[in-house]
């Protein structure tokens, strides 16, 4: 039956698989399988008599594992819910919870998000009356986050010459100050942020011999994918446990490497030979996403990079188009010119809105594009933007909540202990904060033991904080005795939460209300969801009542690609960080020009230059079907408008698969292009064009010339045929305002839609 299994992948896929003894690596091109081959290859080992329960395979997202354990189960059956998936973070956060005592935590420690840590950092910075904006909190927490990636704590961080050196250097002396108030903090709140989810569990496998030959043991057979965005702190995480049996397969693709300023290190990827000599390595080559004039032209592109493992990605799909490339005057006109291409690709091949994905390199691109989408009316969605569980309404409840399951859970308490309003003011718990760092302790500690601090807070005062207190202390106390959804409830109905926001005559609250029954919808949704296997504090596996912590530490680690729904049917907008495993028919990479795309920070070391280079290969590897990148000749950089370089990757492209603008670029209007482009060459006229070209102009016409009169102007009415100097014939889909204001919506035929103007707009109604 396993060899049938495995007669579904191809060779070199099927190969991979089989191989399930010692150290393997496979390197999965774009597009080749990857996920399919690491799928079977599970399945395999449970077919061939392997124990779920010894299978550890690790991810990068919650939702890549899940969707792989589901095809799993549907491949060998219901077994394969024992393994241990998941993504770094989850599955070590599931061990540090089984062996918290060991590091002096509890089960039901927190684990800090970003802004958790961000809020923590501000006040710590302002306890210390450093400057904040010298001292911002995103900067100093990826200082922070640096270091513990590379398993320096507070002590050695500021024992270390050149990273003092480093932060003397940038004006920023009392980073190792902060670190240390931080990590206490942490502690006293009994929370991990991220990153101490894989500090900590280096430390448990180093000072705990007999931890490390436990999951040693249980860990027999270990599985890591996208091994080259694995950084120094997850590569000795997986040597360890590894180290016993060897049985280690690491899947990636060196080609794809972009995340350095994270921390992932490509070296992990390279060395991997050095690091196990015997190991068996596997090639998937075969691309199965693209067409084979994208395939090419991206082999083109990486080629040029002289650290690589080598590979030739071929594909058996159709030739496909060519590589297009736009030519625009500025910003404004790429944008204009790429929503145009967006709306004439999708009326004539009868597409929909999220056939197409808009890639960028930074995000401040997104701007101009955006401003282009908006006025032809094209719905579009900016990926990775404020996720359901990052409003402010949910965050609110989820404090209430992870109070209730950690009550030393600072960051939590100070952001509801007076939401809904209570009584209890800023002066009183200031006091209180004040005593709590002074003590070393928690602020809940203090709370708690109020009279024994004579903080000189008034009695009234006190009696509501006592009250608070006694509240979620009767919460904390049923949390094993009901599921998370009943004590959902219970919390919301007693904080007032709901109550304040039904009260309160904001429109948007409704739409808050809503988010919350939401909420509990998912909460309700994970009660209801089959058991899984979860450790007891033992380590020993057993079936648990579905508990608010449960629930929490799932919500938790939910990486920012999981709290995205599934895309609308808009199109995606997205820097090429964010569109990392993703995939879309039609594709625009924006922006590619000299000091943007490679940016001007990479292109003085050849090291960070090919990590640019693997960047533009990964966008280049989303497209499907259609591939277009564009540049714009000028661009307002720092409030100056600066000329612009094509980008040395476009020039890196072999010209078999690209399409110069010059051969469908028509004649630019009058005064569109700044005088020296003209001196330089006019772009020549598109030949054998069938139908009217868009104008590089959106939306509202609003130009100096006269238009129409006002009686034309309040002639001119909804279901209409109207026609335009320039767009040609179209109808009237709606008429919005009055006078001079009047606007129309009109869908021209072969170029989309409008919103005109009308007392600019020149249409003549066709009778």
């Amino acid at each position: 039956m396993s060899d049938k299994l495995l007669d579904q992948l191809n060779e070199a896929q099927r190969e991979a698989a089989a191989c399930t003894e010692g150290p393997v690596m496979i390197i999965a091109g774009a597009g080749s399988g990857k996920t399919r081959t690491l799928t079977y290859r599970i399945a395999h080992l449970i077919e061939t008599g392997v124990d779920p329960f010894n299978i550890l395979a690790l991810t990068f997202t919650n939702k890549a594992a899940g969707e792989m354990k589901e095809r799993i189960i549907n491949l060998v059956g219901s077994s394969a819910k024992d393994i241990w998936m998941g993504t770094f973070h989850s599955v070590f956060a599931r061990v540090l919870r089984s062996e918290a005592d060991k590091l002096g935590y509890n089960r039901s420690f927190t684990i800090y998000d970003n802004d958790d840590s961000k809020s923590l950092i501000k006040s710590i910075v302002k306890q210390l009356n450093l400057d904040p904006k010298t001292y911002s909190p995103g900067y100093v927490l990826s200082r922070i986050s640096m270091a513990k990636s590379n398993l320096i704590g507070p002590e050695d961080y500021a024992n270390n010459p050149e990273i003092q050196q480093t932060d003397v250097t940038s004006k920023k002396p009392d980073i190792g100050q902060i670190y240390s108030i931080y990590n206490k903090r942490l502690r006293n709140s009994m929370a991990m942020d991220f990153d101490d989810l894989l500090f900590n569990m280096n430390v448990l496998l180093r000072d705990f011999p007999d931890v490390l030959l436990k999951y040693q043991a249980r860990f027999k057979y270990i599985l890591v994918d996208e091994y080259q965005d694995t950084n120094y702190s997850q590569y000795l995480i997986v040597k360890k446990l590894a180290a016993r049996f060897e049985n280690i397969c690491v899947v990636g693709d060196d080609a794809q490497s972009i995340y350095a300023f994270r921390g992932a290190n490509i070296q992990n990827i390279f060395n991997f030979k050095r690091d196990y000599p015997n190991l068996h390595l596997f090639k998937l080559e075969q691309n199965y996403r693209s067409t084979q004039n994208i395939v090419n032209a991206a082999n083109s592109i990486i080629s040029n990079n002289k650290d690589q493992i080598e590979k030739e990605i071929w594909t058996d799909n159709r030739q496909g188009n060519l590589l297009r490339l736009i030519r625009a005057s500025d910003e404004r006109d790429e944008g204009n010119k790429v929503a145009d291409s967006i709306q004439n690709e999708r009326l004539e091949n009868d597409l929909e809105y999220k056939d197409f994905a808009i890639l960028y390199r930074t995000n401040v691109q997104s701007r101009a594009i955006e401003e282009a989408l908006r006025k032809m009316n094209i719905p579009y969605r900016i990926y990775q933007g404020l996720s359901f569980y990052g409003r402010k309404e949910i965050k609110d409840v989820l404090a209430y909540l992870r109070l209730v399951v950690n009550n030393h859970d600072d960051e939590s308490l100070a952001r509801i202990i007076n939401y809904p309003p209570r009584g209890i003011g800023q002066t009183s718990m200031d006091k209180i904060r004040i005593a709590a760092n002074d003590n070393e302790v928690s602020v809940w500690t203090v709370m708690e033991n109020l009279k024994d601090f004579n903080l000189g807070i008034m009695a009234s005062t006190e009696r509501k904080i006592d009250e608070f207190v006694t509240m979620i202390k009767r919460f904390t106390s049923s949390m094993y005795d009901i599921d998370a959804y009943e004590l959902a409830r219970h919390v919301l109905a007693a904080s007032g939460l709901q109550k304040h926001l039904l009260d309160d005559d904001d429109p948007d609250n409704t739409n808050r209300l809503e988010n919350i029954e939401e909420l509990l919808n998912a909460v309700k949704e994970f009660c209801d969801s089959e058991d899984e296997i979860t450790p007891d504090n033992s380590g020993e596996e057993k079936n648990e009542l579905k508990t608010l912590d449960m629930f929490l530490q799932q919500v938790l680690l939910l990486t920012s690609e999981d709290k995205e729904k599934e895309n609308p049917n808009k199109v995606s907008m997205m820097t090429i960080h964010a569109a990392k495993g993703l995939e879309f028919p039609y594709v625009y990479v924006v922006g590619m020009e000299e000091n943007l795309f490679p940016s001007f920070m990479s292109i003085s070391s050849r090291p960070e230059l090919e990590e640019e280079r693997r960047l533009f290969y990964v966008a280049v590897t989303r497209a499907e079907k259609q591939l277009t990148l564009s540049y714009a000749q000028t661009r307002y950089q720092y409030g100056q408008q600066s000329y612009q370089e094509l980008s040395r990757f476009v020039e890196e492209i072999d010209s078999r698969y690209l399409e110069m603008p010059s051969q469908r670029k028509r004649l630019p209007e009058p005064g569109q292009l700044p005088r020296a482009f003209f001196n330089a060459g006019k772009p020549k006229p598109a030949v054998n064009s069938q139908r009217p070209a868009a104008s590089s102009k959106r939306t509202v016409v609003n130009g100096p010339t006269a238009g129409n009169t006002p009686a034309e102007i309040n002639r001119i009415q909804v279901g209409m045929n109207v026609e335009h100097g320039k767009f040609g014939r179209g109808k009237v889909m709606a008429v919005e305002g009055e006078g001079d204001s009047r606007k129309a919506i009109v869908f021209f035929d072969g170029v989309g839609q409008k919103q005109l103007l009308l007392k600019f707009a020149k249409l003549t109604i066709v009778e």
